[in-house]
């Protein structure tokens, strides 16, 4: 068995930051494709009062809404799929950091979206994300909602952690698991 250190504060926080970065510029990049399509659209149309509708306060908490909707859908639908393919986001991959569940398995897709949407949870007023630096388990409150921990994915030769079976083909490791196929020719 290998023994793999669960991952500290700052380690995580590293990985959350260039995490937060990617989907910070993609939330920009696709926010000016569809303000470019939607100004486009309007321009194009018959519409005499479009600048009296943009400034109208009503509309516009409209739009404040679909805005904060559209990020919170995209920084779920991102933790979502690379915790449910491989367990490691872009940051955590550069920090060499990975999602497990508590015993040491593979987390499905449905347990990377109720981890997701925990770290909403955990994003008030930070205090889930703190709560990682004093745990024994370094779990913060999304990872005790889903039933995971983050380690450090190099090898470790230290007894407090977690240890996982030397004997899991290594594409469990990035799919869920499976029983062993049984070849009997």
């Amino acid at each position: 068995m290998t023994i793999y250190k669960y991952a500290g504060f700052w380690r995580r926080l590293g990985a959350y930051t260039v995490d937060g970065i990617i989907i910070f510029f993609t939330f920009i990049v696709l926010s000016i494709i569809a303000s470019l399509a939607f100004f486009s659209g309007a321009i194009s149309g018959n519409s005499k009062d479009f600048i009296a509708d943009l400034a109208d306060p009503a509309r516009f908490s409209s739009v404040k809404i679909f805005i904060w909707i559209f990020f919170i859908s995209l920084y779920i639908a991102y933790f979502t799929y690379f915790h449910g393919t491989t367990g490691r986001t872009l940051g955590k991959m550069f920090f060499g950091l990975q999602v497990v569940s508590a015993d040491g398995t593979p987390i499905s897709f449905g347990i990377a979206f109720l981890r997701a949407v925990g770290c909403l949870v955990s994003g008030i007023f930070y205090l889930g994300f703190i709560w990682a630096a004093f745990d024994k388990r370094k779990q913060g409150w999304h990872d005790k909602i889903a039933g995971t921990v983050v380690i450090i994915r190099e090898q470790q030769n230290d007894t407090e952690g977690i240890s996982i079976s030397d004997n899991l083909p290594k594409e469990s490791m990035t799919q869920a698991s499976k029983p062993p196929e049984n070849n009997n020719n």
